[in-house]
C-alpha cells in the first residue's frame, strides 16, 4: 500500500501564497499608476492663463492696460516689462500696482507710466508661474510712435 506521505498541512500554502503576491503587485501597481496622475495633475495646475488685453496710448510717457476678456489673474503673478525695464509692479514704489486689484478681471485697468520708452519697444505681460518653475508671456505690444 502506498500511503501519501504529505500531511494536511501542506495543502493551503501555495493558494495563500499566490493571493499574498497578487495582492502586492496590485499595490506596487497602483502606487505606480497615482504618482503618475498626481504629477500630470500637478503639470495641469501649472498651465498659464488665458486672457486678452487691450493697450492705449495716455500720454507720451502713458500706457492704459485693460483687461478685455479670458480667465482672472492674480496680480501678484504679474510682470510688465517695457523694453526690458520692469516696470509693473513698480520697482521704485508700490504706486503702480494700484491700478489693477487681485484678481485682475475683465475691464480692470492699469496705467503704466516710462519715461524711457522708445518708439518700438516692446510692452509684455508676464505671468509667473505659482510653482517658480517657469513664466509664459501672455501679451505683447509695440510702444506707439511720439
Amino acid at each position: 500500500m502506498n500511503r501519501d506521505t504529505r500531511t494536511t498541512t501542506d495543502r493551503g500554502v501555495s493558494p495563500v501564497i499566490g493571493v499574498i503576491l497578487m495582492v502586492a503587485i496590485t499595490v506596487v501597481i497602483a502606487t505606480m499608476v497615482g504618482s503618475v496622475f498626481l504629477d500630470y495633475a500637478d503639470q495641469v495646475s501649472d498651465q498659464p492663463p488665458q486672457a486678452a488685453f487691450e493697450y492705449e496710448q495716455s500720454g507720451s510717457d502713458d500706457i492704459t492696460i485693460t483687461h478685455v476678456s479670458g480667465d482672472r489673474i492674480n496680480n501678484e503673478r504679474l510682470r510688465i516689462t517695457v523694453g526690458g525695464d520692469e516696470v509693473y509692479p513698480d520697482p521704485v514704489s508700490d504706486a503702480s500696482k494700484t491700478g489693477w486689484a487681485s484678481p485682475i478681471g475683465v475691464g480692470d485697468t492699469v496705467d503704466i507710466e516710462h519715461t524711457d520708452a522708445d518708439e518700438g519697444d516692446t510692452v509684455r505681460i508676464v505671468w509667473q508661474n505659482p510653482s517658480g518653475r517657469s513664466a509664459n508671456t501672455l501679451s505683447t505690444w509695440k510702444w506707439p510712435q511720439t
